[in-house]
């Protein structure tokens, strides 16, 4: 009779965790922020001019700068705002059409409308930006994925430096799949962020998935 009422105050105590978990994600330091590169320092800002002039006699230093600052006469308006513009992310599966979210507008409504994917399928994440003004050094794609409250995956992906252009930039992330299998089905909420080297984040966003057995 002890075994048993052990058990049954173990199982309360699982079911009360669980439903908990169900009605919030948690928000810590740790599952929020992309992982940091031991002994790594970002160098340190510079103008646009400052880093034409840098290194002036390496040849491959110039065409390696000259590729990155392509377009920067012609680059977007500068309105004061944020260096880099997140503008829209898309979720890319072959064979059918991409699923476009605007990241330009409110973003407090995103995780209000899952978008539906087929388990076990593959796909890819692309990321569109716009750099105004500065060359943005190491831009990281960072994302935590939550099910029912607990963290079930966190990756840092690396993005690139990148120059100042008129016409919008494009980050395609490698091939993923989603989960599958009957207890993988469900909904999934996502925190997304864009950050670069020195910790800035140019914008971060809140998303859902719902892994179903087939497309709706």
């Amino acid at each position: 009779m002890v075994v048993k009422g052990y058990q049954e105050i173990y199982i309360y105590i699982s079911l009360t965790k669980l439903a908990m978990a169900e009605e919030e994600v948690p928000t810590s330091i740790e599952d929020e922020e992309p992982e940091e590169t031991p002994g790594y320092k970002p160098p340190a800002q510079k103008t646009l001019d400052e880093i034409q002039k840098l290194d002036a006699e390496d040849e491959s230093l110039v065409r390696y700068k000259q590729m990155l600052l392509a377009g920067a006469e012609t680059a977007a308006d500068d309105d004061g705002g944020p260096n880099v513009k997140v503008l829209k992310m898309s979720v890319i599966v072959e064979g059918r059409p991409d699923i476009e979210l605007d990241l330009s507008g409110d973003l407090s409504k995103l995780k209000e409308k899952p978008i539906v994917i087929k388990e076990g399928t593959n796909y890819k994440i692309k990321i569109t930006f716009k750099v105004v003004r500065e060359i943005v050094a190491g831009l990281k794609f960072h994302q935590v994925s939550y099910r029912k409250g607990i963290r079930v995956d966190k990756s840092s992906l690396m993005v690139g430096s990148y120059g100042p252009k008129a016409d919008p930039q494009e980050y395609l992330t490698p091939l993923d799949e989603a989960p599958k299998g009957m207890l993988a089905r469900g909904h999934y909420t996502l925190k997304s962020k864009f950050v670069d080297d020195d910790k800035i984040s140019y914008l971060d966003w809140e998303w859902a998935i719902d892994i179903k057995k087939d497309w709706e």
